[in-house]
C-alpha cells in the first residue's frame, strides 16, 4: 500500500464534519471546518501551533462540544449524543497522547490491563492476559511487560501508549504528534507501527503532526488546517505543490531548512 497517494478505494465515512465551528472567547479556533476521513484511511492533519488541529480531536471524542457544525463518528452524531452512547461509542475510539499518558505508578502490563479491567469486566484473568501478551508482540516489546514507564525510553513509552490504546480494538485511531520528541530512527519506527495499525485493525486514523516525514509515510491525505479552516487537501504532492506561503513554510521547515543544516 502506498500511504503517500490519495487512495480512492476508500468510500464509506468513517468520520464527517460539517461546518464546524469553535471559539473560546474571542479566540476563534475553528471557523467552518469541513472534514471526511473514510473508512480504513489515514489523514494526517497539518496546521501551526494553536491552529486548533488538538481541539479538532478532543471534539472527535467528545471531549469538547463545538459551538456549531456536526460532527459524526462511526454513524453517530457526537454533537447531539447521549452520555450512555457517547461512552459507548469513547471504546470504538483510540487516542494516542503525545505523552504516550501513562501511569508511573503501574507497570507496563498493569496499564495495558487497566482499561481491560475497567472497560470489559466479563473478561477472565487468563483472556486479559492474553490480550496484554498479544498486543505487545504486535508493538515489539514483550520484553517490558514487568517494566515500569520510567524506565523506558521516549520510543518505547510511545509504543507501550499505542498498545494500550489497541488492547481495546478500536475502529478510530486518533493520534496526537506521535513523533514528536523522537530521534529520526524512531520516527521511522513510529511510522511503520501506525501503517501496521492501520493494515491489521483496520482502523481509520487522523494523525496531528509537525512532522511532514511522518504525515509523507503515514497518510492516504493530507489535510493543511490554516486560520480554522482546511485550506488544502489531498495526497502529499498535490497539497505541497503550490505557491501559497502558508503552505509552503512547511515544507519548508521540514525539508529545505534541515537539507541546508546538514
Amino acid at each position: 500500500m502506498e500511504t503517500t497517494k490519495e487512495n480512492t478505494a476508500f468510500e464509506e465515512p468513517a468520520i464527517l464534519i460539517k461546518g464546524l465551528k469553535k471559539s473560546f472567547g474571542n479566540l476563534v479556533v475553528l471557523n467552518g471546518v469541513d472534514l471526511e476521513v473514510r473508512k480504513g484511511e489515514n489523514i494526517a492533519v497539518l496546521g501551526r501551533s494553536g491552529s486548533g488541529k488538538s481541539v479538532l480531536i478532543k471534539i472527535i471524542s467528545g471531549l469538547l462540544q463545538p459551538d456549531s457544525g456536526s460532527v459524526q463518528v462511526l454513524g453517530e452524531q457526537v454533537d447531539n449524543i447521549s452520555a450512555a452512547d457517547l461512552q459507548r461509542l469513547r471504546l470504538k475510539i483510540g487516542f494516542s497522547f503525545q505523552s504516550s499518558a501513562l501511569y508511573d505508578s503501574m507497570s507496563v502490563r498493569e496499564n495495558l490491563a487497566f482499561p481491560l479491567v475497567r472497560n470489559k469486566r466479563e473478561l477472565s484473568a487468563a483472556a486479559v492476559n492474553t490480550a496484554i501478551e498479544e498486543v505487545l508482540h504486535e508493538v515489539g516489546l514483550s520484553q517490558t511487560i514487568m517494566q515500569m514507564p520510567s524506565e523506558l525510553s521516549g520510543g518505547q513509552r510511545k509504543r507501550i501508549g499505542i498498545a494500550r490504546t489497541l488492547i481495546l480494538k478500536p475502529e478510530i485511531m486518533l493520534y496526537d504528534e506521535p513523533t514528536s520528541g523522537l530521534d529520526p530512527i524512531t520516527c521511522g519506527e513510529i511510522n511503520k507501527l501506525i501503517i501496521k495499525v492501520q493494515q491489521q485493525y483496520k482502523t481509520s486514523s487522523i494523525i496531528i503532526t509537525h512532522d511532514l516525514t511522518c504525515a509523507k509515510a503515514t497518510a492516504n491525505r493530507i489535510a493543511m488546517l490554516l486560520d480554522g479552516k482546511f485550506l488544502a487537501t489531498g495526497n502529499f504532492d498535490t497539497v505541497f505543490d503550490t505557491q501559497n506561503e502558508s503552505v509552503r513554510s512547511f515544507y519548508d521547515y521540514n525539508f529545505t531548512t534541515h537539507e541546508n543544516n546538514k
